[in-house]
């Protein structure tokens, strides 16, 4: 398997790009490993610089490898350093990612002489998105860890806790496990939970709610994403034929990422079964992202996706019914795609679940 730097070389060379700046702390972890929160890259044909401040000296010598490894301190600014390490490079035109700021870019562009900043297409987005197995076997073990959470937290709901303290426990469990939390988690109850993004409060669990829990976990720099949604006391019939045709509809755009299949093919799928039960209504945002070193990295299943899918890719898909006054239903599984089809890296069960 070859190594990040080599990869995005050969991507330079297919895009003719000569030297590349690199600032998104995401690609730069990817390409070098590092995971502090101050670090930039260097890339030429024949050369690789990573560049960091006196805070990370240390920290950078122990994670970056393949890297001549530079740092700066006050009262030297950055500007200043960049400029000097480009100059001993004999760069004079370097292209930036798309992520900069409209500001970055000029105050780099004032403040660094003697170099063409050029904007460039997104080297990165080609390489992360298909997953190598180093990287999947990190992505098996958030999910594993996302998947005892919901185990855990089935145990501990009941009728009368606040969602504040179920998403205590959320995150108590997560710390734990020795994941980081990868992004604010929602525990949403009865009407609440017909807000996809909706935030915990001090709503208690009632009979006849639905309960939807979405969280994940993030452990070496890899993240999981998980959804599921229970349900207090016994479901009524229009309990269950809403989970029921959203499960349906997640299952078939599940089984349809297929390589070659096109993103927003997926996501129309799942809409046109909704639309069976005329729930496609209550539809509002894409069917899932690419996960990894981000919960939504790069590519999407939406109706305006340009993706294909491909063998690597690694995809949430989570279709929702949220219905104001009455609640909503989201289930989200993460998602690996093969030459052989797809493979769920998410194994909690999407039985319609009690809670007493």
């Amino acid at each position: 398997m070859s190594q990040p730097l080599d990869r995005l070389r050969r991507q330079m060379s297919a895009e003719n790009v000569d030297a590349a700046f690199v600032s998104d702390l995401l690609n730069v972890g990817w390409l070098t490993g590092f995971t502090g929160s101050s670090g930039f890259v260097i890339v030429t044909g024949d050369q690789a610089l990573f560049l960091t401040d006196s805070r990370y000296t240390i920290q950078a010598n122990e994670e970056v490898s393949g890297f001549e490894v530079r740092w700066y301190q006050r009262p030297k600014t950055f500007e200043q350093f960049a400029g000097e390490c480009l100059a001993d490079l004999g760069i004079s035109k370097i292209a930036f990612e798309p992520s900069i700021s409209y500001a970055t870019w000029q105050s780099w562009g004032s403040k660094i002489g003697g170099v063409e900043w050029t904007d460039s297409p997104d080297l990165f987005k080609p390489l992360r998105m298909i997953k190598t197995p180093e990287e999947i076997a990190l992505i098996r073990d958030a999910c594993g860890i996302a998947d005892a959470c919901c185990e855990y937290l089935h145990g501990r709901m009941q009728a009368g806790r606040s969602e504040f303290d179920i998403q205590l426990d959320l995150e108590f469990f997560l710390r734990r496990q020795g994941a980081d939390i990868a992004f604010d988690p929602i525990v949403v109850s009865g009407p609440n939970s017909a807000k996809p993004h909706g935030q915990a409060g001090d709503r208690t669990l009632q009979e006849g709610d639905f309960v939807t829990l979405d969280l994940g976990a993030r452990k070496a720099g890899y993240n999981s994403d998980i959804t599921r949604t229970f349900v207090v006391g016994q479901p009524s019939e229009r309990h269950r034929e809403v989970y029921d045709q959203v499960l349906k509809a997640q299952l078939a755009a599940i089984e349809a990422l297929q390589p070659g299949t096109a993103a927003k093919d997926v996501d129309q799928l799942s809409r046109s079964i909704l639309a069976e039960k005329d729930l496609d209504k209550y539809f509002g945002h894409g069917l899932g992202h690419g996960l990894g070193r981000a919960v939504h990295d790069y590519g999407g299943l939406s109706s305006s996706s340009t993706d294909t899918i491909e063998a690597g890719q690694v995809w949430t898909v989570e279709p929702g019914v949220y219905i104001e006054g009455f609640g909503g239903v989201r289930i989200e599984d993460d998602v690996l795609v093969t030459d052989s089809g797809p493979e769920l890296l998410t194994h909690y069960t999407k039985e319609l679940l009690v809670i007493g």
